[in-house]
Order: structure tokens, then sequence, then C-alpha cells
């Protein structure tokens, strides 16, 4: 039964199949159907890599699509605007983005003592060192020799990217160095008490200035807006600053008392200058018009004279007498003799006095 089994298998008619069992028919579908799902997977991970080299630039911002490290595009044309870009995926190519309109950031603690973002939040002073450790502390030297506590902090917006991107390695490294070398410079040249007291705002201005030369000496593509610059003492010399301070309080306030002191004196010294003008600019002008008065009287008086001089006298000398004898208590005359001898007077001067008198008794 078996060999004619045999015999019969192995002498099948041409044209006919081998019959497959049913795991193999199994088997060979279930590969042709991975093949399909692995070829769907191929297309859409080439879809899904070329479709990561679209990227959106917001709206202030701008791009720059690097290809093989080269921008492509050149000057103004290199920059992309707001909307949604398309480049090949890394490494072929890679974009930039640069703010535009947003205005960036950055400070210098060169000058500034060691000191945690929770303290620096808190606006916690950490606790003085012994003494000063230029290992782990910055500050700055003064003109007058001295060492303080100094920061800055610099607000800039970019105004031309493609120089700010290409031109430096790391164009944040180069504003940064610029600002610290700016607050060194400013400080090299201003006295501890100009910088902490007396001066703040000079001092600002001088830091802003520098900062702003060396940003277009080295051409870094950025346009300042604002410099702001934070100042203290040492605080391992705090209490040393605080009494400095307190003489320069009393200083102020007893020159100021000795200012005010001064005005007055000088005020009313003006105003006592002034009235003495004044009255002896009065006085003279009632002199002046007096003499004039009086000699527009003898003006008018010379032609009497000179028509009759001795008319004249006796009429002066009548009311000369008459003014003189007005108040006279004693009027006595003495008439002339007829033979022209001397007639012998004599007066009694040694009147009574009067009797002052009593008081009234009171009752």
């Amino acid at each position: 039964m078996s060999d004619e089994t045999t015999k019969t298998r192995g002498t099948l008619p041409p044209g006919r199949e081998t019959p497959v069992d049913a795991g193999s028919q199994a088997l060979s579908e279930a590969l042709r159907s991975s093949f399909g799902i692995v070829k769907v997977l191929m297309v859409l991970l080439v879809l899904a890599f070329f479709f990561s080299g679209v990227f959106n630039v917001g709206p202030a911002e701008q791009a720059i699509i690097l290809r093989l490290g080269k921008p492509v595009g050149e000057g103004e044309k290199a920059l992309l605007g707001p909307g949604l870009h398309f480049s090949f995926p890394f490494p072929i190519d890679d974009y930039e983005k640069i703010p535009i309109s947003g205005y960036q950031h950055l400070s210098s603690t060169i000058g500034w003592y060691a000191v945690t973002p929770e303290q620096e939040l808190a606006g916690i002073e950490p606790p003085p060192m012994p003494s000063l450790n230029p290992a782990v502390e910055g500050y700055v030297i003064t003109a007058d020799e001295n060492i303080i506590h100094a920061r800055a902090t610099l607000t800039y917006h970019i105004s031309d990217p493609i120089r700010f991107v290409f031109d430096f390695v790391n164009a944040s490294n180069a504003v940064q160095s610029a600002l610290d070398t700016a607050l060194l410079q400013a400080a090299s040249h201003f006295d501890v008490d100009d910088i902490l007291t007396r001066d703040v705002v000079g001092f600002r201005e001088a830091v802003r200035r520098n900062v702003t030369d060396l940003i277009e000496k080295r051409r870094l593509g950025i346009q300042v807006e604002q410099c702001t610059v934070n100042a203290v003492r040492p605080r391992q010399l705090k209490d040393a600053f605080a009494n400095v301070l307190k003489a320069e309080v009393t200083r102020s306030k007893v020159l100021n008392e000795a200012h005010s002191y001064e005005n007055q004196v000088l005020s009313k010294a003006s105003a006592d200058a002034a009235s003495q003008i004044n009255r002896a600019q009065s006085e003279r002008a009632q002199l002046v018009a007096e003499i004039s008065s009086r000699a527009q009287q003898f003006n008018d008086l010379l032609p009497k004279y000179n028509a009759n001089p001795s008319l004249f006298v006796q009429q002066r000398l009548t009311e000369t007498v008459g003014r003189v004898l007005t108040n006279v208590q004693d009027k006595i005359l003495v008439p002339e003799s007829g033979d022209g001898n001397s007639i012998e007077l004599r007066y009694l001067f040694n009147r009574e006095l009067p009797k002052p008198k009593t008081e009234q008794a009171r009752p």
C-alpha cells in the first residue's frame, strides 16, 4: 500500500503543483504582510525625515539656513522672515533663529561678589568672608585705588543678524567681553565716593558710553537700548563705609547750615546797603532841592537888594528879629539917648524858679 502510494506521488502528471501544507502557506502570507508593513513604515520614515526640515519662524524672529555650514543666499536674501520654511534635514541643512525685535539681557558679574540665585531673588546679601577671595568674588579698582563691587546689566537688540551670527563663534561672549571691559575701564576713571554717592549717574553714563564705543569698534551687530549699573562697598568694610557716609552726611549738613547763614547775612547786608543807598539818595535829592530853592530865593531877592540895599537890610533885620523874638518870654526895649550919651541899664536875672506842681492826694 505504501509502495503504491509512493509511486503514485512520484508519477504526478506534469503541470500540477506539489500540494503545500497549511502551516507553510500561513507563514508565506505572514511574510508578505510583514514586508508590506515594512515598506509602508520605510516610506513614512522617509517622509518624516524630509518633513523634519520644516520649521516655523516667529513674528519677532528671522532665520538663516546653513547648508553644510554655509548660509543659503547672500546678504539680506539669506534672512528668512516669519512663517513656515523648509530645509533639508540635518546633517545636510541646519537653521539658526535670530530674535530681531525682542530685547536681550546680559549682566557683567566680573566685579560682583559671589551670590546664589536664591539669595539674588530674595535680595539677601551673603555674609562676608574674613577677607576678599578673588577666586570666587569679583571686584573693580577705582581711580583712587579703592576696591568696590560693581555690576552692569545691558539691554540690547540685534541690528545686524548676519554679522551677529557669522562674524563670531559666540556673539554673546563677545558682547559679554565688551561689557566687562567697559565696566572695568569706567571704574578706573572714578573715585570711590563718586561711584557710590556723588556721581552715580555719571558713572553709569560712562559705562554705557564705553560699551557703546566697544560695540561699534568691534562691529558686533547689536544696538544698545539700556545700561544699568549697581555699585556697593565691600561687605568686609561695611562699618568703615558707614562711618564715612555718616561723616559725609554731617559735612553736608554743616555746609548747608553755613551756606544758609551766609545767604542770610548776605541778604541782610544787601538789604541794609540798599536801605542806606536809598536814604542817602533821598537826602541828596532833598538837599539838592533845598539848595536849589534857596538859590532861587536869593536870585529873586537880588534885584530888590540892588534897588535899595539899606532898605532891604532893614527889612531883613526886622523879619529876623521878629522871628527870633517870637518865643522869647521877656522882651526889653532899650531906647536911644537923645543927647547921644549911653544909657546905663541894670537887669535882674535871678528870677524865682517856678514851683513844681504838687501831686494831688490819692483818694
